[in-house]
């Protein structure tokens, strides 16, 4: 079908030509208000009608004699009617439906996919400052994250994965204060604990870990521990490392990985951000007040102007990232996202003012953002808030552990970002339909199932047309709308659309299995049906592997109780 409408879109530009050879209208196919009315439908002779000025269903009259010349519109188009004003509506022959099915067994694990567009994407996410575990906002970026890049890749761009270090600043001191603490023999509440101290049980192992000068492993780095508790410089560079080796244990729970890390303290140590900072003096960007260094970001729609460097001569947060943000730049990347908490959202505006402050040719609205809200977890119809290891939050370990990591990477693409989500713990280890996860997971069981039943062979030469019952044009119309919702949901970066259609085409098969038989005796029948049911099989495959979701072959479903 995906090959038939794009036959029928040429056939459509050049009968549009014939009709307005001096300015045709793009030629676009829309789907009919009412599925009765057919499968295609064209409006254009309406939008013509304004512009040569005659009566639009003349034009529509006109329009169609042009389609029903092309030979396209014989191969694959039953009927053309005339409705309303001046719409046309194409009824597409049971062939142009089921050709589908051979482009997807042919295309395979590939269907859907573009070609290469020379196009590179720079996706960073996760971010998180290595004082602790990932928690469950952490989980959300993860997800969305991982799914927007792959949503990109299946476009044909080159993405690149991006994890960006806070590992400088306040939070990396209180990180160190906190575990040469608990080295001390201090606990939370006892006096002399530090009270912007971490609480989390994770610092004592840090501090066990140090005392017994461990040397941790993480992404880029070995550490050995000095032991020295008065060694409050060992002691933070331990730390971090240990933190960021249990950040990758949580990454590898999630079955993520990162193609770049990038440390924040980079771009202090090799001047990038006094680099920065003296550009935007350069510029005339900046001012001195009240014995502080300002920007001003309301040259760039700011609502005020924000402070860069406070009067104790620290930085405010924003300034370093902005040097990161020319890195990016420099790197030439086409297009750099930023996959955040909503709670980052006052950063973007005085980021893209640092950045035009450059004077750098930075393209304005430069980098793209997508935020995403808090995720709340329920259990046993409870808000879960405390986990022991981590003090005061659920981790994103906590969510794998307690339910598996095809649930978690599903349910928390299954809502838009900007959208508040509660993870029912409960309901993602449900082995029912009321668990999406396992809707659309069983439907690939089950038609492997009856694939294993068969064990048959499909040609390239299938004879097709057998599937004309209600629920096989069902199956095959969402099958078509594999490859548009992809490009779609890319240039959205709305992966919740592939988690909806994934919902959507479980559906159809489920109700194709409830009304029809498929290991008939009819052989044409039956292995016409196999080859429908292999590529809803890989479909769904497909679509899961942009969620980082497994595809499993065999699964038991509850019984509903009677």
């Amino acid at each position: 079908m995906i090959h038939a409408t794009q036959e029928l879109l040429d056939a459509l530009a050049t009968a549009l030509r014939e009709l307005a050879p001096e300015n045709p209208p793009p030629a676009t196919f829309e789907a009919p208000k009412q599925p009765l009315h057919g499968d295609l439908a064209v409006t254009s002779a309406m939008s013509l009608a304004r512009t040569l000025k005659s009566n639009p269903r003349e034009l529509a009259t006109r329009l169609v004699a042009a389609l029903n010349a092309q030979p396209a519109v014989q191969r694959w188009v039953d009927g053309i009617e005339i409705a309303g004003p001046g719409f046309v509506n194409l009824r597409l022959k049971d062939a142009a439906r089921q050709a589908v099915v051979r482009e997807v067994l042919e295309a395979g694990s590939r269907f859907g996919m573009q070609g290469a567009s020379g196009r590179r994407v720079l996706v960073e996410f996760v971010s998180a400052n290595p004082t602790g575990p990932l928690h469950v906002g952490h989980a959300r970026q993860a997800a969305l994250g991982d799914a927007v890049s792959s949503l990109l890749a299946s476009q044909g761009h080159e993405v690149t994965r991006e994890f960006y270090y806070n590992d400088a600043g306040v939070q990396i001191g209180t990180l160190a204060a906190s575990t040469q603490a608990r080295l001390k023999g201090l606990r939370p509440g006892m006096d002399g604990w530090p009270e912007s101290a971490y609480n989390g049980d994770y610092i004592q192992d840090i501090a066990d870990a140090f005392r017994a000068r461990e040397t941790v492993h993480a992404d880029d780095r070995a550490f050995t521990a000095s032991g020295d508790v008065e060694d409050l410089d060992n002691i933070r560079q331990f730390a971090v490392a240990y933190l960021r080796h249990e950040q990758d244990l949580d990454l590898q729970a999630f079955g993520l990985k990162f193609d770049n890390y990038f440390l924040e303290s980079s771009v202090y140590a090799n001047g990038a951000v006094e680099a920065a900072i003296e550009r935007m003096r350069a510029g005339g960007h900046t001012y001195e007040l009240d014995d502080a260094l300002w920007l001003r970001t309301t040259d760039w729609g700011d609502d005020k102007d924000r402070v860069m460097r406070k009067r104790d001569g620290t930085l405010t947060y924003f300034v370093p990232d902005v040097a990161y943000h020319v890195n990016k730049f420099q790197r030439g990347f086409h297009q750099c996202i930023n996959v955040q908490g909503s709670d980052h959202h006052g950063t973007v505006a005085r980021v893209r003012a640092g950045l035009q402050a450059q004077g750098l040719g930075i393209p304005q609205g430069f980098p793209d953002y997508l935020l995403h809200k808090m995720v709340t977890v329920m259990r046993g119809g409870e808000e879960v808030k405390i986990s022991k290891r981590a003090g005061s939050y659920v981790t994103l370990r906590d969510l794998v552990d307690w339910t598996s990591r095809d649930a978690v990477r599903f349910f928390l693409n299954s809502r838009k970002g900007d959208t508040e989500f509660v993870f029912d713990v409960d309901l993602a280890l449900k082995h029912s339909d009321e668990n999406p996860v396992f809707y659309v997971q069983y439907a690939h069981a089950r038609i492997c199932s009856v694939l294993r039943q068969w064990n048959g062979q499909l040609g390239p030469d299938t004879d097709l047309s057998p599937l004309t019952a209600p629920t096989e044009k069902a199956l095959l119309g969402k099958l078509a709308e594999y490859p548009k919702m992809l490009t779609q949901a890319a240039a959205g970066l709305t992966p919740h659309d592939v988690a909806f259609y994934l919902r959507d085409l479980a559906g159809a098969f489920h109700s194709y299995y409830a009304a029809e038989r498929f290991l008939v005796e009819d052989a044409v029948l039956c292995t016409a049906r196999m080859a429908l049911l292999s590529a809803v099989r890989q479909v769904l495959a497909n679509a899961l592997g942009v969620l980082g979701v497994s595809a499993p072959e065999q699964m038991n479903r509850e019984e509903a109780a009677a």
